[in-house]
């Protein structure tokens, strides 16, 4: 028990270190370590309802949790089993939410729709089975995980019953025979059957037994079993109990026997039975699943705006999901959106057309629908809003505060009223001042009986503040929304990158050849490995975002380049996908973009004419970097030309080795400065 205590600080340096040096850090550590192993609560299943035939506490003893009007068993769900009573476990659905809203903009939106059901969706639609076969499933109820689309690429479905056995097989145990059951439907492997008798009742499933149901008709079919028996055979085999099992195996062989089996073929069929019985999955579960998702697969197809702004509506406050959603949005389906806008959007995601798509402004983090509505409320009564201070007069402030308006204006939300992002930011508290001092106003009445008189009420200027920049503007708006939504950070520098890295990481070759590719980070992550500690992070070029690892060597020696919203170029290897993983780049060597500079670039050509730019000044700016290496100290700099153009004649001086220079972008900008017509460029090729 001690050890397991302190696991954590054996493991974590930093965090050994910071308790021994930090009062704060260690009262807190011998806090949590006193609590660690108590009991925090009693559990409770989130769904679960118990049925008696009487009152509840003549069968078990039960327990108010504080706070709470229900009450629950202090018997655990295998002993309320054993004393007799029935549980349900009663599920609540995200999908089925996520339809109903779907079903509320069909009806508003479609003329001819008004008696819309899903019930009346007929459940042979091609385009539908061709979406899941392309595997363009994400949102897709049961469907959506990586390891599930590549499934479905390779099964490739064209029926209802197709989607319920691949819904039951993709799980632990019966997955390995998802390979068979594909070369089986596609008739590259021959449909066997463990007996003629049950050759009708599982050829749905091409010969192999799926579920549980097919296990009991089994052994209905070729034991005698009474479907209820077959259940208790069921439960049997599922728990392993050997007794049982003896006996239910005795039972087989006599009914099989009847249907002119001998006692080998039984034994075989019986052990087939128990294999299946131990994973098979409940086919009405399965049925009703696949059931789901064949309906907002054929809603993706059919209602693909309407399909989207349900999904992101409900998953409005996981921006990672939304991020997914609106990446597969464009993509994959060829959907616009329109930015975030006070003066058009409201709290849920809308379609405008069958292509387009209004964001939602509940999407940004910092407001809520109470503001949001407010918002709505104040736009209709008075419609548009002309100016930041036209907003925070009209809009109930009660509703509303700076943290809202600033989320809003980060997200773009203000965009079409003014530009200047930052100008708008600094301007928020003359807003909000001025919406105060407005409101005083109205409520005051002059001398004369009425308000016209009053102190005027012209709208101040917004703060002149200098433009953020794009890395600047994507930085502040992802932190509104949780993503980029009206750019990249890549393309502040693509253009250069893909002078000297080509490869896009949509193009990546299954190879084990290293490969450079370059990208923004993001999600990065830490972790204790089997072998140190590991860095996660992803890396996204616009193309494609890719799961990327570097070991803790690596990390260190680039710690102040691998962080989030960063630029990084990496050599590394491709680690493909296989089995339900998805593929991940192991990183060996990384640079920023001045060292990328140093490592592809050839040299700088400088255009001048007549006059020298300073190049001891620039040089003595932005020396050459010297890391150390195994090989010893490294120079890493660039080499620069001067280019000279005199009566149609060019000529390139080389320069010497005291010119060399560290190229980061303020360098660059020095020698863009002194060079005719700002003409400074690096040479890759």
């Amino acid at each position: 028990e001690e050890d397991r205590e302190k696991y954590a600080i054996a493991a974590e340096p930093q965090l050994a270190a910071r308790i021994e040096k930090e009062e704060e850090v260690r009262m807190l550590v011998e806090l949590a370590q006193k609590l660690e192993g108590m009991t925090r609560n009693i559990g409770m299943h989130a769904g679960g309802v118990l049925i008696a035939p009487g009152k509840l506490t003549d069968f078990c003893p039960l327990y108010q949790q504080p706070g709470s009007d229900s009450a629950v068993s202090q018997y655990d769900k295998d002993d309320v089993e054993a004393i007799g009573l029935v549980k349900f476990d009663f599920l609540g659905l995200a999908t089925l939410t996520i339809l109903e809203i779907a079903k509320d903009f069909i009806v508003a939106r479609h003329k001819g729709q008004e008696k819309f059901a899903y019930e009346d969706i007929k459940l042979d639609d091609p385009a539908t089975y061709k979406l899941f076969a392309d595997g363009k499933t994400e949102a897709v109820f049961q469907f959506e995980s990586r390891g599930m689309q590549g499934m479905l690429k390779d099964a490739r479905p064209t029926r209802l019953e197709d989607l319920i056995a691949l819904n039951a097989l993709y799980r632990p145990g019966p997955m390995d025979l998802i390979p068979s059951f594909v070369a089986r439907k596609h008739g590259r492997e021959p449909v066997e059957y463990p007996h003629p008798l049950v050759a009708e009742m599982l050829s749905e499933t091409y010969g192999i037994m799926v579920y549980q149901e097919q296990v009991m008709q089994t052994a209905q079919i070729l034991g005698g079993y009474s479907l209820g028996g077959a259940d208790l055979l069921r439960r049997a085999m599922g728990k392993k109990k050997l007794e049982e099992m003896a006996e239910h195996r005795a039972i087989f062989r006599k009914g099989a026997a009847v249907n002119g089996i001998g006692q080998d073929k039984a034994d075989e069929i019986f052990d087939l039975m128990e294999k299946f019985a131990g994973y098979g999955f409940n086919k009405s579960h399965a049925a009703a699943y696949s059931l789901l998702a064949y309906h907002t697969g054929w809603l993706k197809v059919h209602y693909t705006a309407e399909f989207f702004c349900a999904n992101m509506t409900v998953e409005m406050d996981d921006t990672d999901k939304l991020k997914v959603l609106f990446q597969d949005a464009v993509k994959n389906f060829g959907l616009t959106f329109e930015p975030p806008d006070v003066n058009r959007g409201r709290y849920r995601f809308e379609p405008v057309t069958d292509k387009v798509i209004r964001y939602g402004l509940g999407a940004i983090k910092g407001t809520g629908q109470h503001a949001i509505d407010a918002i709505a409320a104040a736009r209709e009564e008075g419609g548009p809003f002309k100016s930041l201070f036209d907003f925070c007069v009209r809009v109930d402030r009660t509703r509303i505060n700076k943290r809202t308006v600033e989320a809003l204006i980060k997200a773009g939300a203000f965009d079409a009223l003014q530009q200047n992002r930052a100008s708008l930011s600094a301007s928020l508290d003359r807003a909000f001042d001025f919406a105060n001092a407005t409101a005083a106003n109205a409520a005051q009445v002059d001398i004369f009986g009425d308000s016209e008189h009053g102190s005027a009420t012209q709208e101040p200027d917004l703060v002149d503040a200098t433009p953020w920049g794009v890395k600047e503007r994507l930085t502040y708006e992802k932190t509104a929304i949780g993503f980029y939504l009206s750019g990249h950070l890549f393309d502040e520098v693509g253009h250069e990158v893909r002078r000297f890295c080509k490869r896009e990481i949509t193009d990546l070759l299954d190879s084990r050849e290293p490969q450079v590719i370059a990208g923004i980070v993001s999600d990065l992550r830490v972790i204790n490995g089997q072998r140190g500690r590991l860095v996660l992070f992803k890396l996204d070029d616009k193309s494609e975002a890719i799961d990327a690892t570097a070991d803790e060597a690596v990390f260190n020696a680039n710690r102040n380049v691998l962080k989030d919203d960063e630029l990084v170029i990496v050599s590394g290897k491709l680690q493909p996908g296989r089995g339900g993983f998805e593929a991940r780049f192991n990183v060996t060597q990384v640079w920023d973009l001045a060292a990328a500079r140093c490592r592809f670039g050839k040299f700088l050509r400088v255009a001048v004419n007549g006059k020298a730019p300073d190049i001891a000044r620039i040089a003595r700016d932005f020396p050459p970097r010297v890391e150390s290496s195994e090989h010893g100290d490294l120079r890493q700099g660039l080499p620069v030309r001067l280019s000279l153009a005199r009566g149609g004649a060019q000529v390139e001086l080389q320069l010497g080795e005291a010119a060399r220079f560290f190229p980061t972008d303020a360098a660059l900008a020095s020698w863009t400065a002194q060079a005719e017509a700002g003409k400074a460029a690096v040479i890759y090729e």
